[in-house]
């Protein structure tokens, strides 16, 4: 109870086997073995008051990008959710993220600790792609936050997108 529970594919063009992970210092990425993931949170303060409402991934199954989602409606829904994407994560998994290394893991290893569960993203490979972006991207834009890089490099403009500095209150809203 409380747990929400989402889920999509989209049709993609055909994914190679694997990755060149030059760009962050990494041999190739088995496709197979990548999960991008993301939280949004209660707020970005840290420590034991933030708490992950949501957390979402995607990778590839069948041929097609798979999305999945979940959200808490309660409070007691959040040792539901720290397990379901525990169920996501295999040993050979690959996290890719971006700032996920210096945020979303560090959230999810206190959730994690508070909820008295082993962290499942201890020992995983984690390729954060803010590194490389910054990297490549330091001086060329105004900043290599994700919505900058997406725009500039990508050519990706996000329609009807909530900033992430206003999704506490939307959930807070929501739960109201």
């Amino acid at each position: 109870p409380g747990l929400h529970y989402g889920e999509a594919f989209l049709a993609d063009a055909p994914v190679p086997e694997a990755f060149d992970g030059a760009f962050a210092r990494t041999g190739a990425l088995p496709a197979s073995k990548l999960l991008f993931f993301d939280t949004e949170t209660t707020g970005l303060a840290g420590g034991t008051g933030t708490r992950a409402f949501m957390v979402g991934a995607a990778d590839w199954l069948d041929g097609r990008l798979r999305v999945r989602q979940l959200t808490i409606a309660t409070l007691a829904a959040e040792t539901s959710m720290l397990e379901a994407f525990r169920a996501w994560l295999a040993p050979d998994t690959i996290l890719v993220s971006y700032n996920g290394k210096c945020y979303d893991a560090p959230l999810l290893a206190t959730r994690y600790r508070l909820a008295r569960r082993a962290n499942p993203l201890a020992g995983l490979m984690h390729v954060d792609l803010l590194y490389p972006s910054r990297r490549h991207w330091r001086g060329v834009y105004e900043n290599c936050r994700l919505a900058t890089i997406e725009r500039q490099v990508l050519r990706v403009l996000r329609e009807d997108d909530l900033p992430g500095s206003e999704a506490p209150a939307a959930w807070l809203s929501y739960l109201r």
